[in-house]
C-alpha cells in the first residue's frame, strides 16, 4: 500500500457523512443527504475535482483517492488515511482488501472504504467496517447510497442511505 496520511479532528456532534465513488457526478440527492453534517470523508474514485468543492461548499472534507483517480488534480490525495475523531481510530481506504492485519494493535475503531459499490455497515473483531456504497453513476443494479457515521460515544455506529 501507498503513502498513509494521519490527521486529528475535533467534532462537537460527532456526526460525520460519508461517500465514495462518485466517478465525477455529483447527485443532488447526496447534497443533501450530507447536509448538516460536521466533516465528510470521501473514500475514492473522486473523478473531477469539482466534486471536492461541492462537498466543501456542504462541510470540511477529507478524502483519498481511488484507483480510478490518476489525473494530476488528484495527486496530493493519499492514498489512505488514518483520522483521530474525537479519539475514535478511522481508517479511510478505498480497496477495503487493501487492508494491513493490525487494525486493532493500531487503534483502528472504524474502517471506512468504497471501491466495491456495495454499501455495507459490518462489525468484525471490534472494528466498525462501513462502506457508504456509490454516489455515482449507477452500476449494474446497485443502490446509490452514502452514508453517515455516529461518533456521539465508545460504540461508533453508522446508517446507509439511500438516495435512489
Amino acid at each position: 500500500m501507498g503513502a498513509r496520511k494521519q490527521q486529528r479532528i475535533a467534532l462537537e456532534e460527532g456526526c460525520i457523512g460519508l461517500i465514495s465513488d462518485t466517478h465525477g457526478l455529483v447527485r443532488p440527492e447526496a447534497l443533501a443527504a450530507l447536509n448538516g453534517v460536521e466533516l465528510i470523508v470521501h473514500a475514492g474514485d473522486i473523478g473531477k475535482p469539482e466534486v471536492l468543492d461541492y462537498l466543501q461548499a456542504i462541510a470540511p472534507l477529507t478524502a483519498i483517492k481511488g484507483n480510478n483517480d490518476t489525473a494530476p488534480w488528484a495527486r496530493h490525495l493519499p492514498e489512505a488515511l488514518d483520522l483521530s475523531l474525537n479519539r475514535t481510530g478511522v481508517r479511510v481506504i478505498h480497496n477495503v482488501h487493501d487492508l494491513e492485519n493490525e487494525l486493532p494493535a493500531a487503534g483502528v475503531q472504524v474502517v471506512i472504504s468504497g471501491h466495491s459499490h456495495k454499501p455495507s455497515v459490518v462489525r468484525r473483531d471490534n472494528v466498525l467496517f462501513v462502506n457508504p456504497g456509490s454516489a455515482g453513476p449507477r452500476r449494474f443494479k446497485l443502490p446509490v447510497t452514502v452514508g453517515l457515521l455516529f461518533l456521539r460515544n465508545a460504540d461508533p455506529q453508522a446508517e446507509i442511505i439511500y438516495l435512489l
